[in-house]
């Protein structure tokens, strides 16, 4: 065979080959293998072993399904990989996804039109931690004082910044630390914060690792402040961290949380929508079996703080 007529037939296969995937990815023909790459957060946060579990319940409950679940820099990471097509399912916090939708905070003038909820899964706690030597005992008494609100730029930081507002509180009021969770907990240890913000499931690692040798106390959202902040921003809802849970601080606190949640793109049509939410809502023990944070995650709550248009197949399915 000439080479001429053998590059010609190579780039016909090879066409074949793009056309049969293209054929095949979201929500492809029902006889075909449908491939959904499933983007999570670093593997040792919650996002990976809930992701990997969903990842398995797809595969077992929708014929011809391949998903699977990658571990990722979380939230901003995933939604821009949502943006650009490389994955189709993510799990991200409502708040920023609100702000991927509005092209707000990180998200300014980058708007984000191609992703659709799934679900909201479970509640990411906002918490503002102290140590009871401090004798701080509510938001308000952060004027002047040292305080962590997150790594610059991240959700947490913009959490801690309204939670503050709400208290008439601006940056210019306290000394801003701008540090990640790991490391806000470090410097509260250590002297060199009053306060420390992190938005988590509860209990945080991060927090218990303080409570083993400091008594701390969580400065409470309250009531009034919390129904501003979700009159203003629709993604955040009311929680109660019960007592007990850090060691030695046995009262209960109110504040706000966020919600963790499932997007897909709008690649995903209308019945896998359908049908990845009720495989997903059809096995939650899988997901309590995964991760702690599983038992929170109920067909219920699946739509409390949903901070974006659904996807329609998705919305049929908690409204049956």
């Amino acid at each position: 065979m000439d080479f001429g007529k053998f590059k010609k037939l190579a780039a016909i296969g090879m066409a074949m080959v793009v056309s049969a995937a293209v054929l095949t990815g979201c929500g492809g023909d029902d006889g075909g293998k449908k491939f959904l790459n499933i983007a999570t957060g670093g593997t040792a946060g919650t996002y990976y072993p809930i992701g990997g579990a969903m990842a398995e319940i797809l595969n077992k409950d929708i014929k011809g399904m391949n998903a699977s679940a990658q571990s990722t820099g979380a939230t901003v990471a995933n939604i821009n990989m949502l943006k650009d097509g490389s994955v189709d399912l993510a799990i991200v916090q409502n708040d920023i996804t609100y702000y991927a939708v509005n092209g707000m905070e990180m998200f300014q003038d980058k708007k984000v039109d191609n992703i659709r909820g799934i679900a909201t899964l479970y509640p990411e706690t906002c918490q503002f931690v102290t140590l009871d030597s401090s004798g701080i005992k509510s938001i308000k008494d952060l004027k002047g004082k040292k305080v962590a609100v997150g790594a610059a730029g991240s959700g947490a930081e913009a959490n801690a910044r309204q939670i503050l507002e709400a208290y008439g509180i601006t940056y210019n009021d306290i000394e801003v630390q701008y540090l990640s969770f790991a490391e806000g907990a470090s410097a509260l240890k250590d002297g060199n914060v009053d306060a420390a913000f992190l938005t988590a499931g509860y209990p945080t690692a991060s927090v218990q690792d303080i409570s083993s040798q400091n008594k701390i106390r969580l400065l409470p959202v309250d009531s009034d402040k919390a129904e501003a902040l979700i009159a203003k921003y629709p993604f955040y809802t009311k929680t109660t961290i019960p007592a007990g849970t850090y060691a030695g601080f046995n009262e209960e606190v109110q504040t706000i949380s966020v919600m963790a949640m499932l997007v897909a793109t709008d690649k995903v049509d209308d019945k896998l929508g359908y049908e990845i939410a009720k495989a997903i809502f059809s096995n939650l023990d899988r997901l309590q079996a995964a991760h702690s944070v599983g038992k929170l995650i109920t067909k219920d709550g699946a739509m409390k703080g949903m901070s974006l248009p659904m996807n329609a197949g998705a919305e049929k399915f908690f409204k049956e």
